[in-house]
């Protein structure tokens, strides 16, 4: 029977901060990738620690949930159970201010993401047909193997056509105009003209004709120029022409000028990455592939890996084989082996479940349950992991290995790898798993660390308190107890334990010393974190978030160092309860378990910076 997956859906996106909140949402093998308008509406500690959720990473301008072999599933029941488009992306103006690199991570992800399925599936594809061939069960003439390498190939052939698709969609342009550019680029009779070094021109202009199949960078930069001509002619086209008038200017104008311009530019770039990678390999594959084998866990991590998808293409496209995706497969197995490890010498039930069944998906080539879940969980094991991946990928560039096909490194795709140096990769991928395994029994893992690790993580919230804190008043006005408040979610001290101020005035300033840990540009709430480590939430009235900034203006910023009573925020208070809103404004202290007594002020009238409560060790 298959799994419900309805209740951590819901859970996802209410703790995203609500579909509202999503910009974007697109998912990878393992992980769901949100692009989320405010980050901090966002409750990570939350999502966290949902049962299904693996773990959460901000990485490269997304919001990454960690999932694991379900994610498909967990993706399709967030569209059918919240009503959240799964194909649509909206505006947002944060997203240029995310910075280059963010902003390039992003736009590959969002690109290649959605094909990295189907990808592998026919790279898979290949690598069977490969082992057919080679074992002698079949010809490379027969019926059999030409329809099933058709099948395989045709992801790698028509590639433009698929990538125009999925960049149209991130760039927002019209996905079947983008389609009939890349098509353009494949038509038969374009393609004849460069077999045939036939001579060609476009209004006098000489065409230098290139190969576009399988090529990447050609189409997405042509996709990027037919969005912001698109963008324009709506502007300034009327509506009632417009369905029809700005698909035939953008044809005209964007298929001539990638032939002309776009084509070969794009065409010479990708050899440029292919050769600098090329070079680079060259040099001193055994140490090039020592320090890409060790430092690939690293970017997984950080969700980086598939940005480096492009280079891989561009290589197989030139080349018609990858270096670079076969150095980092042993890592795989290393992870895998690192969780069998684990597996094999702890004594705690729940931990030998998890880090066996994450040992079995490393083998199939997923290894986000074991590097999150295990290996990077306890350290130690994560650090040999790495070693061994190092190790690994020095073997492999030392007998020059490589793949015919785009797959991921499984158990079930190394046919794909056969060729040169196919013995050395096999050897890299059993040593990476062996030496991790055997490590990790040895030294990397003992159920002393289950101890350890738990005693760290209550550690970590209660070091730095040392001493009573006491509190001091945001604002002028009246006290309220907070279970006496409207709000039933801050009433039943649920968001944490405090009490509550009825400003007469429309200034908040900050009750203790310390760090502005959430500053949301709403200005309705604010998060502070004393030096000894006491976490604050200041909430401005209920429902204020709907007035979406109107009436505050907000003096910090997140990040910023703040003493008692410096000014955190001025609103109209006169202007926000005529629109309705109750401004009483909570004072939680949001990690109250970490005090032995929270004691609320017994004063009903107080000035700001009065004591309103005191926090007992």
């Amino acid at each position: 029977m298959a799994k419900n997956y309805d209740d951590l859906a819901k859970d996802i996106i209410k703790n995203v901060g609500g579909k509202d909140n999503v910009i974007s949402l697109v998912h990878c093998a393992t992980r769901l990738r949100f692009k989320l308008k405010d980050k901090e509406k966002a409750n990570k500690p939350v999502l966290s620690s949902l049962n299904g959720v693996i773990t959460v990473i901000e990485s490269g301008g997304q919001y990454q949930v960690v999932i694991g072999n379900s994610v498909g599933d967990v993706y399709q029941t967030i569209g059918r159970v919240t009503g959240l488009s799964l194909d649509s992306n909206q505006d947002d103006d944060s997203e240029s201010k995310s910075g280059f690199f963010n902003n390039l991570v992003d736009t590959v992800t969002s690109i290649f993401t959605p094909m990295l399925s189907v990808m592998c599936g026919a790279g898979i594809l290949k690598g069977l047909l490969m082992l057919c061939t080679t074992m002698g069960w079949l010809t490379d003439t027969s019926g059999t193997y030409l329809i099933l390498y058709s099948a395989s190939d045709s992801v790698f052939y028509y590639l433009p056509i698929i990538l125009a698709f999925t960049a149209a969609k991130k760039f927002k342009a019209n996905q079947f105009i983008a389609v009939a550019i890349a098509g353009a680029l494949l038509y038969p009779n374009m393609t004849a003209l460069f077999t045939a070094h036939k001579a060609i021109n476009f209004l006098g202009i000489p065409v230098i004709l290139i190969s576009y199949p399988s090529t990447v960078i050609p189409i997405i930069i042509a996709i990027y120029i037919l969005a912001k001509i698109e963008q324009f002619l709506n502007k300034k086209l009327p509506q009632v022409c417009r369905n029809f008038i700005t698909p035939t200017i953008c044809l005209a104008i964007v298929v001539p000028l990638t032939f002309l311009v776009v084509g070969p530019i794009g065409n010479e770039l990708g050899k440029f990455l292919a050769s600098g990678y090329s070079l680079i390999y060259s040099i001193n594959p055994t140490i090039g592939g020592g320090i890409v084998g060790a430092l690939w866990p690293i970017l997984i991590i950080f969700g980086l890996h598939w940005g480096f998808v492009p280079i891989v293409i561009n290589n197989l496209a030139l080349y018609g084989r990858d270096t670079l995706f076969t150095i980092t497969g042993p890592n795989n197995f290393s992870q895998a082996g690192a969780s069998f490890g684990v597996f094999m010498k702890t004594k705690d039930v729940k931990l030998k479940a998890i880090s066996g069944s994450a040992a079995l998906t490393g083998l199939f080539g997923i290894t986000e349950p074991a590097i999150y879940g295990v290996t990077l969980k306890y350290k130690k094991p994560f650090i040999i992991a790495c070693i061994g991946s190092g190790i690994a990928g020095a073997i492999t560039g030392y007998v020059g290995a490589g793949c015919k096909a785009f797959v991921g490194t499984s158990i079930l795709t190394l046919p794909a790898y056969i060729g040169k140096g196919f013995v050395g990769f096999l050897i890299a991928c059993g040593f990476a798993f062996i030496f991790s395994a055997i490590a990790t029994y040895l030294f990397g893992f003992n159920d002393n660390m289950l101890i350890k690790k738990d005693n760290d993580d209550k550690a970590k919230d209660i070091e730095n308190i040392v001493e009573d804190i006491e509190v001091g008043s945001p604002a002028n006005g009246e006290i309220v107890k907070l279970t006496e408040v409207s709000d039933k979610a801050f009433a039943s001290e649920e968001l944490g334990k405090g009490i509550a101020v009825i400003p007469s005035e429309g200034k908040i300033y900050s009750p203790v010393d310390g760090t502005v840990e959430a500053a949301f540009p709403t200005g309705h709430a604010f998060g502070l974190k004393t030096k000894t480590g006491a976490e604050f939430l200041i909430h401005i009235g209920f429902n204020t978030v709907e007035l979406q900034g109107k009436y505050f203006k907000v003096k910090v910023k997140k990040g910023q160092v703040v003493e008692k009573g410096d000014l955190l925020v001025e609103f109209d208070i006169d202007k926000i309860k005529q629109e309705g809103f109750d401004i009483t404004t909570p004072i939680l202290v949001t990690n109250y378990d970490m005090f032995r007594e929270i004691i609320p002020t017994n004063n009903k009238i107080v000035s700001k910076g009065n004591s309103i409560m005191t926090l007992i060790k």
